[in-house]
């Protein structure tokens, strides 16, 4: 199971007073807008809901994502992740 647990890679959220959330483990963004951004992590597909949110830092080498705004809800999918995110359709 360790071993399980070493291909999975780093996978954290940081939310900090529901105005500023860190994500690692971030393998590509589907998509993103002022109220919604939905990216593909280690561990399935991220939701991210709120109002004002934007992006302020997205490293896809290191898997880091930063972003502002007033977040509302954090979701995640249980479907399969796939790589056919914005980053994914750029870099094709």
């Amino acid at each position: 199971m360790n071993e399980e647990k070493k291909n999975i890679g780093a996978h954290n959220l940081i939310l900090e007073e529901r105005g500023s959330l860190t994500v690692t483990g971030v393998s590509d963004i589907d998509s993103f807008d002022e109220e919604t951004v939905v990216v593909y992590t280690e561990l399935g597909e991220l939701t991210v809901h709120g109002s004002g949110l934007h992006i302020n830092r997205i490293d896809v080498e290191a898997g880091e994502l930063n972003l502002e705004g007033e977040i509302d809800s954090l979701s995640y999918s249980d479907q399969p992740t796939t790589r056919s995110g914005f980053f994914a359709r750029i870099f094709r």
